[in-house]
This record gives C-alpha cells, sequence and structure tokens, in this order.
C-alpha cells in the first residue's frame, strides 16, 4: 500500500495506521517534498507545483521498483496519487480516499481566499492565505470535528515545526496558488475513474470543514460499486478513528483488491 499525506502534515499523520495495514501489507509513506523529513530543494531550485511533486513521486515508485500497490489518498494527497494513477492506470490495485477530493461539489466555504488567489494571483491575495498557515490554523485543521482534548498537540507542533523552516511558507503559498490546477485535471481524474473502476473505499470524515460529505458521495457517480463511509470524524479522521478506517480497510482490500 502507498499512502499520501496532504497538506500541511507528513507520513507522522500514518504512525498508528502503519502498523495495523503491515500485518497484512507492505506499506510505504513518503514525506513528499516540502513537507516532513523530505529533503527540500531551495525555491528555484525545485518547482513547488502538483505536477512536479507527482513527478517526483512517480520517480520513488520507479526507484522502489512498485509494480503494483493500492493508494492510499488524504488531502494534497489525492490529486497527487490520481495523476499516478491516471499516467499508470495498470499498477493501482485499489484506492482508499480519506478527506480527498476529486470533485468540485466537495469544496466548503473555507476555500474561498484560496479561489480568489486562483482568480486572480495579486500580492494582496497571496498574503490573505498566509491565514492558512498560521499555528492558529494549522491547531484547527487537527482539531476540529474531534472531541475537546481528543488530539494529541504533536500533531500540530511537529507541522509547525517544519513551516518554519527557510522559505517553507512561501513553498506552500506557491502550492495554494497551483492547487488550482488540481481542479482543472479533474476531468481527467474522473474519467479515469469511468474508466478502470478500481476498487474504491471512501472513509471520510463527517464534519470536515474543508471536504464536504458531498465530495465522498460523489465518488459514487463515476465508479458505482464505490463504498462510502461517513465517520464521527472531521479533516484528520486518522486522529480518532484509526482503528475503525483500518477496520474499513482490512475488509474491504480483502474483499475487493484487484490481484493480477
Amino acid at each position: 500500500m502507498l499512502l499520501l499525506h496532504g497538506f500541511p502534515t507528513s507520513s507522522h499523520m500514518f504512525r498508528d495506521l502503519i502498523p495495523l495495514l503491515a500485518e497484512r501489507y507492505r506499506v510505504i509513506s513518503p514525506d513528499m517534498p516540502g513537507f516532513g523529513l523530505t529533503q527540500a530543494p531551495a525555491r528555484g531550485e525545485y518547482p513547488y507545483i502538483f505536477d512536479a511533486l507527482a513527478g517526483t513521486l512517480e520517480g520513488f515508485v520507479e526507484a522502489l521498483e512498485l509494480e503494483r500497490y493500492a493508494l492510499y489518498v488524504f488531502d494534497y494527497g489525492a490529486p497527487i496519487g490520481f495523476r499516478l494513477a491516471v499516467r499508470c492506470p495498470e499498477r493501482v490495485t485499489a484506492i482508499v480516499t480519506q478527506n480527498g477530493n476529486a470533485y468540485e461539489e466537495g469544496f466548503s466555504a473555507e476555500w474561498g481566499p484560496w479561489e480568489a488567489y486562483w482568480r486572480d494571483p495579486s500580492p494582496a491575495n497571496r498574503e490573505a492565505c498566509r491565514a492558512s498557515l498560521t499555528a492558529e490554523a494549522i491547531r484547527f485543521q487537527h482539531e476540529h470535528g474531534a472531541a475537546v482534548g481528543a488530539v494529541a498537540p504533536d500533531n500540530w507542533l511537529l507541522d509547525q515545526h517544519f513551516l518554519e523552516r527557510t522559505d517553507a511558507i512561501e513553498i506552500q503559498l506557491d502550492l495554494i496558488l497551483d492547487y488550482r490546477s488540481n481542479i482543472a485535471r479533474y476531468p481527467d481524474f474522473q474519467a479515469y475513474l469511468r474508466q478502470h473502476q478500481p476498487p474504491l473505499l471512501a472513509a471520510w470524515g463527517r464534519h470536515d470543514a474543508f471536504f464536504l460529505p458531498a465530495g465522498a458521495e460523489a465518488y459514487a457517480r463515476d465508479v458505482p460499486e464505490a463504498e462510502i463511509h461517513l465517520l464521527d470524524a472531521g479533516h484528520f479522521a486518522l486522529h480518532t478513528r484509526c482503528a475503525e478506517i483500518a477496520g474499513l480497510i482490512d475488509d474491504f482490500l480483502d474483499r475487493r483488491l484487484v490481484r493480477r
């Protein structure tokens, strides 16, 4: 299984899930360039856009000679993972999407400042997006939808630590602007789903402030046999529903995994 993290975190988000899945599967979860412990080239030496992140991940997959894998995609990991699936559909045995969006109806009103930046990439609109990168905003991403005190502080404190590196904020703002390229690719991602019908499980925090349940339900439009579960959790559903999600994945892959 190839586990792909999202914004603003790293493979650290999977630390409790990995041992549960590793009982039956080889589990691999890289940190994307600019995130976690992966060495990040300086701005200007590497294009911090989603096509580049997907290209780097594709090189990683090839270096490890991963000929077949199931994808777990979350947040930013979804458009990155779907790029890989579009390029090499024969490699993907199944898809698990945990609040990993591929449909416009999945967006909430919280995306307003980012959408304004996509329409008009002015300095003022870029500045407005910095609010998404503050310590308060990062903590909110991790805690919303969960009971008070249910989420360990190391989750947001580690993310904030990595955002304090040189140019890390500017790199994230570059990616925020390029997120519009993902929406432009949604028709390609959806066409891939319709054509190849990969076994697909959506394990979705129904209280997500950013990606609405409609984003999970939309997958059934292109993959009629998709299995969709709306969980009592927020964006980072693994924080409070890890064992439940692991059980859903285990059962799903046992029944549906393509083993060609």
